[in-house]
């Protein structure tokens, strides 16, 4: 199915083809090319506004998921019975935030494919609210984006390393 990848900004200059081909690679790896996926790219003021709604948040942030089948457990892939929930859902990626905190030798694509990554764990069901769920989740982001970096020849390291 489908990877729409839209950017709703204009702070910082965004090539979607790289992202694209990269996320199309990370679907295949974790076996989810079949389901729709919505990538998102918003500025800081548009990913303070989702956190504050949808988190209580009120600042701006580097990634929020919306996963279309709740409940998963984590790794999970999804069940439909219909055509229509062949989906996994959206993630928004806070573009403008992300290249703020990425350092000097990092590659702004390599931390945006990261980023990306990570929410696409969460619309599989992965969580990191205890060390146990974190450890789950690191160790599927170290894999798939091992396999990523075989593929690519990129040096690419799951966002979740330093939560515990």
């Amino acid at each position: 199915m489908s990877l729409v990848l839209r950017n709703l900004q204009r702070a910082i200059p965004l090539r979607r083809v790289p992202l694209r081909q990269r996320m199309e690679a990370v679907r295949s790896i974790l076996g989810v090319q079949k389901f729709d996926l919505g990538i998102i790219c918003v500025d800081n003021k548009s990913i303070q506004h989702i956190n504050r709604i949808y988190r209580e948040k009120n600042i701006p942030t580097d990634v929020l998921s919306f996963p279309f089948h709740e409940n998963l457990k984590a790794g999970e892939i999804p069940q439909p019975d219909f055509p229509d929930d062949y989906n996994l859902g959206d993630i928004f990626l806070g573009v403008e935030y992300i290249f703020q905190q990425c350092k000097e030798n990092e590659d702004y694509y390599d931390i945006l494919t990261v980023t990306a990554t990570h929410g696409l764990c969460h619309l599989l069901g992965f969580t990191h609210s205890t060390e146990a769920t974190w450890q789950q989740m690191y160790q599927k982001e170290k894999q798939v984006l091992e396999e990523l970096g075989r593929r690519t020849g990129a040096k690419l390291h799951p966002l979740s390393r330093d939560l515990f």
